[in-house]
């Protein structure tokens, strides 16, 4: 495995795109009522990692409900390229299989256009899992840092509390290059929260474990041993959530990470990268952890920021390869097969300004880059009346009480309906 950091082209990219008129945005208070800690010096104070509740909490086994495979069609997406044209879609497996054969294509689903809500990754898989719109800001309001907390709780901790549902079947797989997505897994809220979180397959967390198990040997001399504490403790310094129990992991985590290395090595040079990684992430997971609700964080869209329209293109046409291998897999599977429902939505869309020397952005609130859609694909019995095609307008927070309503939990605290209320 590389010792080096991955430069990190996103933080590259918004400096660059949006300079020092960025820092003219405003800040969001806290949202305390729904346990968000306020911070005292803007700094270095993050929010507290609240447990729930004293009272044991009954929760009943995930019986005869769906699993559900959420995609975030990441890296921001357009219509254009998707759903606009069948037949000049980059994603005709998405399209013209999940959507027209197995599903419902919501074709003008939007992100609103009110002030404070941005058009960018992190906020959008925000949005995406809280049901709710909120202007997020970096934990010690640092500027292009993307270190947020949800206000309100997440689908996993609405699923977890509801069902006896482990943590290691409630998973996020994650890119390279996003960290900050690391830690979107349990709000603040006093009735959830840590206790109920989801946990995170990536490249990082695995790195994480590679240094847990060297350290583990006996026959280090104190120079390797100092030399692995320090690179750990650089590791474990990035959970800003819960930084006395860093990177908490479990006896089924340890188990799918001895078997990966055994499988991969530990050099970092075998396994697959970008989005084609965490499509075998999802694959391993789907085998060896068995997930209730797995959300698969894509996102390599995002490198047409350097400029060629092939780099989105093709990064469109790996998802759709990665949604198919991992459509086929829970058809190849007894306990997956007719009882999986796949969700598919992007975090944002894109600008189609041609004036523009890159076309392809999302960062100035344009209104293509508002503009995304969904499919929702699976059995009759949990996606009736498909396939079919819905042109009224929903919006992007309708994804999470959609998850609801498929896995039986409530989402009290999301702001729109289901999608299926729209069908």
């Amino acid at each position: 495995m590389s010792t080096f950091e991955p430069f990190d082209r996103r933080r590259f990219l918004r400096r660059a795109a949006l300079g020092t008129a960025s820092l003219t945005l405003g800040l969001a208070g806290c949202d305390t009522p729904d346990g968000h800690a306020p911070s005292t010096d803007g700094e270095t104070t993050f929010p507290v990692s609240l447990a729930p509740e004293d009272t044991p909490v009954e929760r009943k086994p995930y019986e005869k409900k769906p699993f559900v495979v959420l995609v975030r069609f990441g890296g921001g997406v357009r219509r254009l390229e998707t759903i606009s044209h069948p037949d000049k879609t980059f994603c005709p497996f998405i399209y013209h299989e999940l959507a027209g054969r197995h599903g419902l294509v919501y074709k003008n689903v939007e992100i609103t256009s009110d002030p404070g809500i941005d058009t960018s990754h992190g906020q959008g898989t925000l949005y995406l899992v809280t049901g709710k719109y909120h202007h997020y800001e970096d934990v010690s309001h640092k500027p292009f840092s993307d270190r947020f907390v949800p206000v309100v709780p997440t689908v996993f901790e609405y699923l977890r509390k509801t069902y006896d549902v482990p943590m290691h079947q409630a998973l996020i797989v994650n890119g390279e290059d996003r960290l900050g997505e690391e830690f979107y897994t349990f709000s603040n809220n006093h009735l959830f929260g840590v206790n109920y979180r989801s946990t995170v397959l990536s490249l990082f967390r695995f790195k994480v474990h590679k240094l847990r198990q060297e350290l583990a040997r006996t026959d280090l001399t104190d120079q390797e041993r100092d030399d692995l504490e320090k690179d750990l403790r650089k590791m474990e310094e990035n959970d800003y959530r819960t930084p006395d129990t860093p990177f908490a992991s479990s006896p089924e985590l340890d188990s799918f990470w001895d078997r990966w290395m055994a499988y991969y090595g530990k050099t970092g040079l075998v396994n697959p990268r970008g989005d084609r990684l965490l499509t075998t992430l999802s694959l391993w997971a789907m085998k060896h952890l068995r997930p209730r609700l797995l959300m698969v964080n894509y996102q390599d869209p995002d490198y047409v920021h350097w400029g060629p329209a092939h780099f989105y293109t093709r990064a469109v046409s790996i998802i759709d390869d990665g949604v198919r291998e991992l459509w086929n897999a829970a058809q190849a599977d007894d306990e997956y097969r007719d009882n999986t429902v796949f969700v598919i939505v992007p975090d944002c869309g894109r600008d189609n300004n041609l004036a523009m020397s890159v076309p392809f952005q999302h960062h100035f609130n344009s209104k293509c880059s508002h503009q995304i859609f969904a499919v929702i694909a699976g059995p009759k019995r949990w996606v009736p009346r498909s396939p079919q095609v819905f042109t009224r307008r929903v919006e992007q927070t309708s994804v999470a009480a959609t998850i609801g309503e498929l896995m039986g939990f409530a989402t009290p605290r999301a702001e729109a309906p289901s999608l299926f209320q729209h069908a």
